[in-house]
């Protein structure tokens, strides 16, 4: 059977595997008549960056490629050196899922801290993060440059407002730059009922990574500077980088798409409630309650292997943690009830099959 065809139902498996937002295509459509100038030296890119002054303030600076390991990667590479290191979660994306490009690109070192539930410590966080700074001035160790902040998280859990400027301020009392690594940013703001700038400029984020793929977008995320100093060698990064898009309007018109009406905030807003309303149904047919809580839009479920493998002969979804059995349920800006309903029809199934 066809591989595009061969599960009959809703993928859970990623928001990635979701389509393109209706608006999106049509902006991207609208964009696609005439010629224009290339490499974002044209109307579509210069209103983008109207929008990021609108959403952000006046000095922000953003700069569009074409996935989320680019956008980490080279933002990062703004400020980092190769005697640097970088503070982040063990569970981070930068550090488990990009097959190493920061450390080979940027020569650094990622420095995994462990992680409750996802986060950096929240509470107590100073005695637990003073003691990586210990070198800091020495030459005979690399010295930490970066604070990275994941929101939402891996685990599916968001940093509140007060978490994420305590974060902050403890890293900029020890002279350490804020990288956000905002792939799921918008389920963040959506799940806190706040703006996008609530949760970066405002609290003192330096580098933001935007993620649109994830929310809506065909393949487009931007780097997000909130200091025009951190910015200024920005264009040469992205071109040595290889992620200076020729045909850039049709990216910069996603965004103009993602930022028109909220566009951001309804999608993420949708995908968060179906992913709560999930967690609902499958308790309520099967008693399993999720073992993180359900802050943005996945939904963490420990199941017995059996049930996990009939299950995806079904759906798409990925087992999140081997040793543990589980598994992951990402929903996205698509997902409709009768899809979450579907599912827990199969699991309440198979479960009641083994007992």
């Amino acid at each position: 059977m066809n591989k595009l065809t061969q599960k009959r139902h809703r993928s859970f498996a990623s928001d990635n595997n979701a389509g393109i937002h209706p608006a999106v295509i049509a902006a991207i459509d609208a964009a696609n008549s005439g010629d224009t100038v290339a490499y974002g030296d044209d109307a579509w890119t210069s209103a983008f960056n109207d929008c990021l002054i609108d959403f952000f303030g006046e000095g922000t600076h953003g700069f569009l490629v074409a996935n989320g390991t680019a956008a980490n990667v080279l933002g990062l590479q703004s400020v980092i050196r190769p005697y640097h290191s970088i503070l982040a979660t063990d569970c981070s994306h930068i550090g488990e899922d990009e097959c190493q490009a920061p450390e080979s690109r940027l020569g650094c070192q990622i420095i995994k801290v462990p992680h409750a539930m996802g986060k950096l410590p929240t509470e107590d966080f100073e005695r637990s993060l003073d003691p990586y700074l210990a070198h800091q001035g020495d030459p005979h160790h690399g010295q930490v440059k970066v604070l990275s902040l994941t929101q939402s998280t891996e685990f599916g859990t968001v940093y509140s407002v007060s978490e994420l400027q305590a974060l902050t301020d403890w890293a900029h009392k020890n002279n350490l730059i804020v990288h956000m690594d905002g792939a799921r940013l918008s389920n963040a703001a959506a799940s806190l009922g706040v703006t996008l700038k609530a949760i970066t400029r405002d609290i003192g984020v330096d580098i933001l990574s935007l993620g649109g793929t994830k929310n809506g977008l065909m393949g487009a995320e931007a780097v997000v500077f909130f200091n025009p100093e951190l910015a200024k060698d920005f264009a040469f990064i992205r071109k040595n980088g290889m992620q200076l898009i020729s045909k850039h309007r049709f990216v910069a018109a996603q965004f103009l798409a993602f930022f028109q009406d909220n566009l951001w905030q309804r999608n993420a807003a949708h995908a968060n409630h179906m992913a709560q309303l999930l967690a609902a149904k499958i308790e309520a047919a099967t008693g399993i309650k999720p073992v993180f809580p359900v802050e943005a839009n996945g939904v963490f479920l420990a199941l017995p292997r059996p049930i996990i493998q009939r299950l995806q002969e079904e759906y798409f979804f990925y087992v999140f943690d081997e040793c543990r059995n589980i598994i992951r349920l990402m929903t996205h800006f698509a997902t409709q009830e009768d899809d979450l309903q579907n599912l827990v029809d199969a699991l309440a199934g198979l479960l009641s099959m083994v007992h």
